[in-house]
C-alpha cells in the first residue's frame, strides 16, 4: 500500500475524480424521497480521501469554480438584466435577511457557548461558506489592539472554526435547498421549473433534448392530384389561412420530377408533396386528392435554421407589416416558425415590433433559406464546436474583475474570482445575443463545464478541508461541529420561511434558486439546477449570489465586534 500512497501523492488528481466517480454513483442512492446527489457524495467521499493527508493545489479549485459559475452565467445573461428592475426586490430581501439571521444567530451562540471572538468568526465564515470572512474577520481583530501572543490565537481560531464547519455549511445548505424546501411547499422543483420555462416561453411547450411533439407543427404529406388537375402551383398555396404558408415542394409526373413553378398547371395523376403548418397543409389538400403514404424520389431534406434578423427592411416593423410587404420570391418555400429574443420565444402575433438581435426560426430546404436569409440576416450555422476565443477572453475578463478590491473604510470588498467569473459569464452571454456569430457553445459543452466544474470544486474542497476538520473535532469535541450546523441550517429555515410567507415565493425551482444564492451556497445551487433541469433557478440564483458576497463579507467585522 506504501506505493500506492506514493503515487497518489506525486498524483493526487487520481482523489479528486475517484471522488467524483464513486461521489456520483453514491448520490444516486435514494432514501425515500431524500437523495444525497452527485455534489455532496463527492464532498463527503472526498473528505473520507482527506485522511490520507495528500495535498491539492488551491488552483484547481480556482480553476473549477470559474468554469462552473462562468457557464450558469453565460446561459442565463440574457434574462438576467432583462429580469433586473423592481421584480428584483424580492431577492433583494431575500439576501439582507439571511445576512441578518446569519449574524443574529452566531453572536448568540458565540455569548451562549463561551466562543472567543476568532472561533465566532471562523464558526461564521464556515458555517455560512464565505471564506471572504475569514479576511474580514482577521483585519478586524488585527484593529484591537491585542497582543502578537493573543492575537495571533485568535487569528489561528478563525482558521479552526472554518475548517471544522465548512463541510457541513456546504452539506446542509444543500439539505434545505433540494430536500426540505420542496417538501415544505409541497412542490416538485422539476415540475416548476418546467412550469416557470413554459411562462417565459409565451406558452409555447419547448422540448428538451431528446423530446419532440407528438404533433409536430411543420409537416410534409404526399398527395394525388386529382380534382386539384387544372390548378397552378400559386392557386393551391393560396388556399393556406391568412399568416400561414404551405409550399408545393415537389412534383412526380409519369414519373419524373418537374420543377414546381407557379404557373405549372397539375395533371391529375401527378403526386405533390406539400410542406408548412399542419393547419395550412390541411387546408390545401381539401382541393388534392387522396394521401399517399410514400413515392420514389419524392422525398427531400428539410432544415430549420436561426437567422439573426439585420435587414433593414425587417428592424422597426411589426409582424404584420413584414407579412404584407415581404416579397413573393423571398417568401415562398420558408415557414417561420417562432421568433426569439434574448434566448427566449418571442409571440409571433401582428403587432409584435422586430428589434435588432431578434433571430428568426425558418424551416425549410437548405436554398430556400440561404435565399431568404439574403434578405433577413445572418444564418447562425448550428455547430458542436466552443468558441474557446471568445470564451477564453470571458473567463480572462471575469478572474480580473475578480481582483478588484472596494474599500469601505478598513473593510475590503471583493467579488473574488467566482463573483468575477459570474459577472463575466452574464455580460458575455448577454452580447451573444446582440452577435450571435460569436460565442457558440453548445449545451453538451456548457453541461460538462458545469457539472465538473461544481463537483470538482466541493471535492477539492472537500480534501484540504477534511483531515483538519476531522482532527478538530476529534481533539476538541462536537461542540464547534455541532454550533456550525446551527449556524449554518437556522438562517436558511428563518429566510425559508420569510420568502415563503412574506415574500410569497410559489415556484419551488425560483424559490430555491434564491435561496442557494442568499447564502452564497455554490454546491446547494448546483443540485438545484441539476434537478430542474433548465436555467430557471439561475437568474434569482444570480442576484441574491452578488448581494450575499457583499452581505455576508461584511459579516467578519460585525461578528468581531458584537460576539
Amino acid at each position: 500500500m506504501t506505493w500506492v500512497l506514493e503515487a497518489i501523492r506525486q498524483s493526487p488528481e487520481i482523489l479528486l475524480f475517484l471522488s467524483l466517480a464513486i461521489g456520483f454513483w453514491i448520490g444516486r442512492f435514494q432514501f425515500g424521497r431524500f437523495q444525497l446527489g452527485g455534489v455532496a457524495g463527492s464532498l463527503l467521499v472526498a473528505v473520507l480521501f482527506s485522511q490520507l493527508g495528500v495535498s491539492i493545489d488551491n488552483g484547481v479549485k480556482a480553476v473549477l469554480f470559474a468554469l462552473f459559475i462562468y457557464a450558469v452565467g453565460f446561459e442565463s445573461g440574457p434574462q438576467f438584466f432583462k429580469s433586473l428592475g423592481r421584480q428584483s426586490l424580492k431577492e433583494i430581501a431575500m439576501a439582507a435577511v439571511l445576512a441578518v439571521t446569519g449574524l443574529v444567530t452566531v453572536v448568540v451562540l458565540a455569548r451562549l457557548f463561551g466562543l472567543d471572538k476568532g472561533l465566532a468568526a471562523g464558526v461564521a465564515a464556515g458555517g455560512l461558506t464565505q471564506s471572504a470572512i475569514i479576511g474580514t474577520a482577521g483585519s478586524a481583530l488585527a484593529k484591537l489592539g491585542l497582543p502578537p501572543d493573543e492575537l495571533q490565537r485568535l487569528q489561528a481560531n478563525v482558521a479552526i472554526g472554518y475548517a471544522v464547519t465548512y463541510i457541513f455549511g456546504s452539506f446542509g445548505a444543500i439539505i434545505i435547498c433540494v430536500n426540505v424546501l420542496p417538501k415544505f411547499m409541497g412542490r416538485d422543483i422539476r415540475e416548476d421549473a418546467v412550469k416557470a420555462e413554459t411562462a417565459m416561453s409565451a406558452g409555447m411547450i419547448v422540448p428538451g433534448a431528446g423530446e419532440q411533439l407528438a404533433a409536430p407543427e411543420v409537416v410534409g404529406r404526399l398527395y394525388r392530384a386529382g380534382p386539384g388537375a387544372g390548378s397552378t402551383v400559386a392557386e393551391i398555396e393560396a388556399l393556406a389561412p391568412d399568416g400561414m404558408a404551405v409550399t408545393v415542394e415537389r412534383i412526380k409526373r409519369d414519373g419524373q420530377i418537374i420543377p414546381a413553378q407557379a404557373d405549372l398547371k397539375l395533371h391529375a395523376t401527378d403526386i405533390v408533396l406539400l410542406a408548412g403548418r399542419r393547419a395550412a397543409v390541411m387546408a390545401a389538400r381539401q382541393a388534392l386528392g387522396d394521401e399517399v403514404l410514400s413515392s420514389s424520389g419524392m422525398d427531400m431534406v428539410m432544415v430549420t435554421r436561426d437567422v439573426l434578423i439585420t435587414g433593414a427592411g425587417y428592424l422597426g416593423k411589426t409582424v404584420a407589416q413584414i407579412r404584407t410587404g415581404i416579397a413573393a420570391d423571398i417568401r415562398h418555400g420558408i415557414v417561420v416558425l417562432g421568433l426569439k429574443r434574448d434566448g427566449r420565444p418571442l409571440p409571433m402575433e401582428p403587432g409584435t415590433v422586430i428589434r435588432a438581435g431578434d433571430v428568426a426560426v425558418l424551416f425549410g430546404t437548405g436554398n430556400d433559406i440561404q435565399r431568404a436569409a439574403h434578405s433577413v440576416g445572418t444564418v447562425i450555422v448550428p455547430s458542436d464546436k466552443t468558441d474557446w476565443i471568445y470564451h477564453g477572453l470571458g473567463l480572462a475578463v471575469g478572474l480580473i474583475i475578480g481582483l478588484a478590491v472596494l474599500r469601505i473604510g478598513s473593510i475590503p470588498l471583493t467579488l473574488g474570482s467566482g463573483g468575477g467569473a459570474l459577472l463575466s459569464g452574464l455580460l458575455f452571454g448577454w452580447y451573444r445575443t446582440r452577435r450571435m456569430s460569436l460565442g457558440n457553445m453548445p449545451s453538451g459543452a456548457s453541461t460538462l463545464l458545469r457539472d465538473l466544474g461544481l463537483a470538482g470544486f466541493v471535492a477539492v474542497v472537500g480534501l484540504q478541508s477534511g483531515l483538519q476538520a476531522v482532527d478538530t473535532i476529534r481533539t476538541s469535541g462536537l461542540s464547534i461541529f455541532l454550533i456550525g450546523v446551527a449556524v449554518t441550517i437556522v438562517p436558511l429555515l428563518i429566510t425559508m420561511l420569510f420568502g415563503r410567507y412574506v415574500l410569497r415565493y410559489d415556484n419551488a425551482a425560483v424559490f430555491a434558486g434564491a435561496l442557494s444564492g442568499s447564502r452564497s451556497a455554490n454546491p446547494a445551487f448546483g443540485e438545484v439546477l441539476d434537478k430542474a433541469g433548465n436555467s430557471v433557478p439561475t437568474v434569482p440564483f444570480a442576484v441574491t449570489y452578488a448581494l450575499a458576497n457583499v452581505f455576508l463579507t461584511l459579516l467578519g467585522p460585525l461578528v468581531v465586534a458584537f460576539a
